[in-house]
């Protein structure tokens, strides 16, 4: 029983990353993780990859250096192994474990035991609301993504409460693509559940802020001071939120992607105008962060996800500018690519 890592010896981002591995429990090894500093989202359904500037640290600390050999020996022996076949999924099965994981801590910490049921309950109708048909984008995987850029700014320094965490859960739980209406959706419903189960009166008001501040663009007169009333709570949510932002190439191209099937009736050139008006604004801010923990992880490849979109965006736009404009009764309104 212990924590393994094999020698840097894989190529990736200019370094060479270790394998940091339990043949123990995943328990144990998200636990040791967080003694070397990580952040969940740097595990990888049976390891976690350790720079080699971190690999003589995570030694001290007790891991155990072995071969990679023994690494994959040890994981298949422990039954914590899980196969590139496998990947595809295992990756949703652990995303819903660690959603209902979450929603049972955060009970914990709110100590709702009373009413340990309903908390259950809700939090079943919230993963249910999630997972609607018609979402793209706005899915499940955008509430982990949420509630991992949480985690990771409480590593770095945010104290992260249990409000920003409960409005992540509420944030988009109405969504039916209609700007606005959709976050006072899901502010009221936030309010009436969080109620309903006894929540400190004054934590689910705060809770209703944070959510009426992810309303995009100032569209929604109140919504900019709604998000100065509670700084640091709103600040950790809305960066939260934008995380994607500064997601790797890969997964920014499919948020990108799923961005546009969720307009799939939108016509390729008014989409293109207004998403890349919404873009071009957050380009235009000093920082598109808010807290410091954020502008140091996040903003710089943030930046760049962002121009290249943009860039992508205005050739689309460039394409239709010799053709006549659409006859149509007004601009699309457009969500945040990420609220």
């Amino acid at each position: 029983m212990a924590i393994l890592i094999d020698p840097p010896a894989w190529p990736a981002h200019g370094t060479l990353w270790s394998h940091l591995v339990s043949d123990e429990s995943y328990e144990e090894l998200h636990a040791f993780a967080r003694r070397l500093g990580f952040s969940r989202r740097s595990f990888d359904l049976d390891h976690y990859d350790v720079s080699a500037a971190n690999f003589d640290r995570a030694v001290e600390l007790g891991a155990l250096p072995v071969s990679g050999k023994e690494v994959v020996f040890r994981l298949r022996k422990s039954g914590l192994r899980v196969r590139q076949a496998d990947r595809g999924s295992v990756t949703p099965q652990r995303r819903r474990q660690y959603l209902v994981d979450q929603w049972a801590r955060l009970g914990e910490t709110l100590d709702v035991t009373a009413s340990g049921d309903d908390w259950q309950r809700l939090g079943a109708d919230l993963i249910a609301r999630w997972n609607e048909p018609h979402r793209s984008y706005h899915d499940e995987r955008h509430l982990e993504d949420v509630l991992l850029a949480l985690d990771h700014l409480g590593m770095r320094g945010e104290h992260v409460s249990p409000v920003p965490q409960l409005a992540a859960w509420f944030h988009d739980a109405v969504y039916e693509g209609a700007a606005g209406a959709d976050e006072r959706a899901s502010a009221d419903l936030a309010v009436s559940a969080l109620t309903d189960l006894g929540i400190d009166a004054h934590v689910v008001d705060r809770v209703r802020r944070c959510i009426i501040a992810t309303i995009p663009g100032g569209q929604v007169a109140g919504a900019a001071i709604e998000s100065a009333a509670h700084g640091a709570e709103v600040d950790q949510l809305l960066d939260a939120d934008l995380w994607i932002f500064a997601s790797l190439s890969e997964r920014n191209a499919e948020y990108a992607s799923s961005v546009r099937a969720e307009y799939v009736s939108v016509p390729d050139r008014e989409f293109a105008a207004g998403r890349a008006r919404i873009l071009a604004s957050y380009l235009d801010r000093p920082a598109m962060y808010r807290t410091t923990a954020a502008r140091h992880l996040w903003e710089p490849r943030a930046r760049i996800n962002v121009e290249r979109e943009l860039k992508q965006l205005r050739e689309v736009s460039a394409r239709f500018s010799a053709q006549p404009a659409d006859l149509c009764a007004g601009p699309q309104i457009y969500r945040s690519p990420t609220a």
